[in-house]
């Protein structure tokens, strides 16, 4: 027994390469496309901006990136020398993002950052309004001079984009729920002092825990 513990020490202990993308795929090419609407085509074309996405997507990540105009969609497609396929999802999930109405470097935290997801959901979801109630609804989430958005944005390190009637929300699991309940108080009908008093309650606590 002891003479097998002594073999055992001794031998080597194996040295893989890690796996690339293409190789946990069979060498097979893997693709994502991201359909553009048009009123946010004219967005993504400008030159700063297409420049900017691909910088971040074809140098930072290892993936390539094209745009196709006449299907009015992003393609997205790994290469051989793309370090994981986990980085093909996080492109796909930054050009979504986008296309939602986020800025591109807010946008970017995707790729920094593992716990960052996006939210969306639908005025009506929370509450069947229609016509000027609607609109009063909306206008209670942005607040005057959008102030009341910067505000749950800020305290909860969110972005929240107002689109109509569909509200989208980028941020960590915890931020996202917090500002989603501060929204949909909002469109139930609080008043803006309210959810303001609340989120200085939620500053306050968060001060204690630090």
């Amino acid at each position: 027994m002891e003479a097998e513990k002594v073999i055992l020490s001794t031998t080597p202990k194996p040295n893989f390469k890690p796996v690339k993308a293409h190789e946990m795929s069979d060498n097979r090419v893997q693709f994502r496309k991201i359909p553009v609407p048009s009123h946010r085509l004219k967005p993504l074309r400008k030159e700063e901006t297409w420049l900017r996405i691909y910088e971040l997507v074809f140098h930072d990540m290892n993936v390539d990136i094209r745009m196709n105009p006449k299907r009015l969609q992003v393609e997205l497609k790994t290469k051989p020398d793309t370090p994981e396929i986990g980085h093909l999802q996080k492109c796909a999930d930054f050009v979504h993002a986008f296309i939602l109405g986020f800025d591109v470097e807010d946008a970017k935290c995707l790729f920094q950052l593992d716990a960052m997801y996006v939210d969306s959901f639908e005025v009506k979801d929370v509450k069947m309004l229609r016509g000027d109630h609607l609109s009063r609804a909306i206008g209670r989430i942005s607040g005057k001079c959008g102030r009341t958005k910067h505000a749950i944005e800020n305290a909860t390190t969110t972005r929240i984009v107002v689109a109509d009637t569909r509200i989208h929300i980028l941020g960590s699991f915890a931020g996202i729920k917090v500002a989603r309940n501060c929204l949909c108080s909002l469109i139930l009908g609080s008043p803006a002092a309210k959810v303001y008093s609340k989120l200085r309650q939620l500053g306050s606590r968060l001060e204690k825990i630090a």
